[in-house]
C-alpha cells in the first residue's frame, strides 16, 4: 500500500475485492477472474501486483501466499482473512468482507476529511492573523515572518503525518501491538477497534469450523485474521490448556479484557447448544454494527471537537492581545 492513504485508495482496493469475490461467487476461479481483472483493474496501479499474483498461483502458491509475495502491498490482517477462507472455501464472502470494510474505511474517512475543512481553514486563518499582528507590531522583515510561520506550522504537520503513517494496517506486529496498546483507553476509538476485530474473528471462526477445521486450529487461524495483535497473543496462548481438555467457552470467560461479557455468554450457548454457526453469526453482525456505528460517531464528533479548541485557541490569542494593549495604555497614562 502506498505511504498515506486516501478515501480514493480505499475504494480501488475495496472494488478490487468486490470484483473479486462476484467472479469467485459466480464459480470462476481464481486465476482466470485475475486475468480479467488485470485487463480492467480498479486503478493502472493494480496491474503490476495483480500480475505478480498470477504468477505465484501459476506455480502452485495459494490465494493467501500470493498475495504476502507481493511485500507491503497488502495490509497482514487481509492476508490472515483469506488464508482462513481458503481452509473453509468460502472465499468468495471474505473478499465481500474485506469489500465492505474498505467501502466503510473510504466513507469514514471522507466523512472526517469534510468535517475537518472548517477547523483547519479556521486554524490556518488564525495561524496567519496572529503571526501577521506579531510582525506589524515588532517590524521583523519578511523572512523572518516566513520562519515564524514556518516554524509554527511544519511541525504540527510532522505530528499529523506520523499519526498518519503510524496507524496503516501494513506496518508489522510488534508495531502494531504498540499502537493498539496506544489507541484501546481512547473513548470510542479504542472500543470500535476492538469491536470490528472481534467481527472478523467471529466471522473467520465460523468459517473456518463449517469447513471442519479443528477447534484449536480454527481459533488460532480467526485470531490472526482478526487484525489484533493482543487477540492473537492471547488466543495462541490457550492452546495448551485447550489441549488439555479446557473448553473454548471457558478459555473466553478466562479472558474478559479481550472477549466481553456478551460474546462470552452467545459463545457458551452455540457451544452448548450446538449451534455454534448460529451464534458467531449474530456476533460477527453485532460486533461490525456496534464498531462502524462508535466510528461514524467519532468521525461526527472529533472535527466539533477540534472546531471547539481552535475556536478556543483564537478566544485566548484575541482576550491575551488585549489584555496586552490595554495593559501598555494604562502603563502609558501613568
Amino acid at each position: 500500500m502506498p505511504l498515506i492513504v486516501t478515501p480514493r485508495q480505499l475504494t480501488q482496493r475495496a472494488q478490487f475485492y468486490q470484483q473479486l469475490g462476484q467472479l469467485a461467487a459466480a464459480g470462476i476461479p481464481i486465476p482466470t477472474a485475475l486475468d480479467m481483472l488485470m485487463r480492467n483493474p480498479p486503478s493502472r496501479a493494480f496491474r503490476e501486483p495483480i500480475r505478480q499474483m498470477t504468477v505465484q498461483l501459476a506455480g502452485g502458491a495459494t490465494v493467501a501466499d500470493a498475495l504476502q509475495s507481493i511485500g507491503k502491498w497488502v495490509p497482514s490482517f487481509d492476508i490472515a482473512l483469506v488464508r482462513a477462507a481458503e481452509h473453509s472455501g468460502r472465499l468468495d464472502a471474505v473478499f465481500k468482507l474485506l469489500a465492505n470494510y474498505y467501502d466503510n474505511r473510504a466513507a469514514l474517512v471522507r466523512q472526517m476529511i469534510g468535517d475537518l475543512a472548517y477547523p483547519v481553514f479556521l486554524f490556518h486563518f488564525a495561524i496567519l492573523t496572529f503571526n501577521f499582528v506579531a510582525w506589524f507590531q515588532s517590524g521583523m522583515s519578511l523572512t523572518q515572518f516566513a520562519l515564524r510561520m514556518t516554524g509554527t506550522l511544519v511541525p504540527i504537520y510532522l505530528v499529523v503525518w506520523l499519526i498518519i503513517f503510524a496507524s496503516q494496517g501494513r506496518r508489522g506486529e510488534k508495531w502494531r501491538a504498540f499502537f493498539e496498546a496506544i489507541l484501546r483507553p481512547v473513548p470510542m476509538l479504542g472500543s470500535a477497534r476492538h469491536f470490528l476485530a472481534l467481527s472478523r474473528l467471529a466471522a473467520a471462526l465460523e468459517a473456518l469450523l463449517s469447513a471442519g477445521v479443528t477447534i484449536i486450529e480454527a481459533w488460532e487461524m480467526a485470531a490472526a485474521a482478526s487484525g489484533s495483535p493482543s487477540l492473537h497473543r492471547t488466543v495462541f496462548a490457550w492452546k495448551p490448556q485447550l489441549e488439555g481438555g479446557q473448553t473454548p467457552s471457558e478459555a473466553v470467560n478466562a479472558a474478559p479484557r479481550q472477549f466481553p461479557e456478551l460474546f462470552a455468554n452467545l459463545y457458551h450457548t452455540g457451544e452448548v447448544s450446538g449451534q455454534l454457526d448460529e451464534s458467531l453469526d449474530r456476533l460477527r453482525k453485532y460486533y461490525h454494527e456496534e464498531g462502524t456505528r462508535k466510528l461514524h460517531l467519532l468521525a461526527k464528533w472529533l472535527p466539533q471537537l477540534i472546531y471547539l479548541c481552535v475556536a478556543g485557541f483564537i478566544a485566548f490569542r484575541i482576550i491575551n492581545f488585549y489584555t496586552g494593549y490595554f495593559n501598555q495604555l494604562n502603563e502609558i497614562m501613568k
